[in-house]
């Protein structure tokens, strides 16, 4: 059975560099499950920090980071037909594959093997279901899926018609079982250690181009509403660009916003570990622990 191991914590705690370590120690290659490090052209604003990926001049090879373009769709299908593809080439290639990164819906889908079958929005039913009203379709979509992987937007009503479809259609999957031997290292720290580290990663950002990426987005078409869906600081340095938020005010919005955000990736991965899904939580610094933990569980 193919093996997987699996790197997951909140932002701002070196899953990267933890990671790329151990995939330089084992012969592994990385896989990333970061639902916005996909997209091209969105890199300071993202943390895709491809200078971590090289370690004592040996360049740790990694997937499914710049792979579409930012005016693309990609949704957790693309995400799962892209890791399916990934983890067959790294199987050729007699590696270790090592998922790693914060998305915990895409690392869930892997690990609980998602049934997901792609799905043509321009289907008539697509437009019956644009004509009932909002609360109709959300009366709808609990009854297909009572317990959803993720939240929808239950007022969004294009997200809730996509969700539909999806359910509709998944009584068969056109992607393998995903059916690994897994390992899951999570890395965390102390709560006030990440929150000084968010916020002063922030500050580093903004202050070494992150502002000017989104203006190049901008300037390649990506609308305010784009940079809305792609939340965190694409929406609010989005807000600061079109005038609605003076700087301090993005600021102080953006790096709350990213506080938010890391405690609900770690609801995401408690979620997970309610589920069944055992974790090995860990402090960055204690490689060593997870060489060993890898060590045992590769050579079992």
């Amino acid at each position: 059975m193919q093996k997987l191991i699996v790197i997951l914590g909140p932002t701002a705690v070196g899953k990267t560099k933890f990671a790329v370590q151990l995939a330089h120690k084992f012969g592994g290659e990385i896989i990333s499950a970061d639902s916005r490090q996909v997209y091209k052209l969105m890199d300071i604003g993202t943390g895709k920090d491809l200078n971590e990926y090289t370690i004592n001049d040996a360049k740790i090879p990694y997937h499914i980071i710049n792979v579409v373009n930012p005016n693309d769709e990609y949704d957790l299908f693309s995400f799962q037909t892209d890791f399916s593809k990934t983890i067959d080439k790294i199987s050729q290639n007699k590696s270790v594959p090592f998922l790693t990164g914060g998305t915990g819906l895409y690392i869930h889908s892997i690990l609980k093997n998602y049934k997901l079958s792609e799905v043509d929005f321009n289907l008539p039913r697509a437009k019956f279901l644009e004509s009932i009203d909002i609360n109709e379709l959300n009366v709808i979509l609990s009854k297909l899926k009572p317990i959803q992987h993720n939240v929808t937007d239950s007022n969004d009503k294009q997200r809730i018609i996509k969700a539909i479809l999806i359910a509709e259609n998944n009584s068969k999957s056109d992607l393998p079982d995903f059916n690994f031997e897994t390992l899951v290292i999570g890395i965390n720290e102390n709560r006030e250690i990440v929150k000084k580290r968010i916020t002063e990663r922030l500050k580093l950002r903004l202050q070494n181009g992150m502002i000017e990426e989104v203006e190049k987005l901008i300037s390649n078409g990506i609308t305010f509403e784009k940079l809305d869906f792609f939340g965190l600081e694409y929406k609010f340095i989005g807000k600061f660009l079109s005038g609605e938020l003076n700087y301090n005010d993005m600021f102080q919005k953006l790096n709350s916003a990213i506080h938010q955000f890391s405690k609900r990736q770690m609801t995401w991965f408690r979620k997970m570990e309610k589920e069944g899904v055992f974790i090995n939580w860990m402090n960055f610094n204690e490689i060593d622990k997870a060489e060993l933990l890898i060590s045992n569980f590769l050579n079992k």
